[in-house]
């Protein structure tokens, strides 16, 4: 199936991956899928990445397209099926990749520890992506 593979600090990527394993890999363990859109599509990550102290990578937005979470270590985007994840469409992946590529996470040392600080397109455009937030 084909996904978008974001990366901490880096730009999307597309990439095929066929198997539970494959995703495990792309991750870095095992996989939690999280729905933050109201088309479907997962984000899917790291079920451990905040406890691991994975880099912040990209943030989650609510309906207002203000951060309520911060996303740790490697993600994809995949499509959703009746029971399993499924390509995204090219449509789907040129939407995510503009929203993913265009806003990232640069993690910055402070007294009080780690705080994350987006930055990128302060702009992003309204109605580009639908959240559940």
């Amino acid at each position: 199936m084909k996904v978008l593979v974001v990366e901490p600090q880096k730009p999307c990527r597309v990439q095929e991956i066929e198997s539970l394993p494959d995703m495990q890999q792309l991750v870095g363990g095992d996989i939690e899928a999280v729905y933050p859109f109201q088309e479907p599509v997962a984000l899917v990550c790291n079920s451990e990445g905040k406890l691991l102290g994975l880099p912040m990578n990209r943030p989650l937005l609510d309906k207002d397209y203000l951060p309520y979470d911060i996303i740790r270590g490697t993600f994809f985007v995949a499509g959703l099926g009746q029971e399993e994840f499924i390509s995204l469409t090219d449509e789907q992946i040129q939407r995510y990749k503009s929203l993913y590529d265009n806003m990232q996470i640069l993690p910055v040392r402070t007294a009080a520890g780690e705080q994350g600080r987006i930055v990128g397109d302060q702009h992003i455009k309204k109605g580009s992506v639908t959240t559940n937030g």
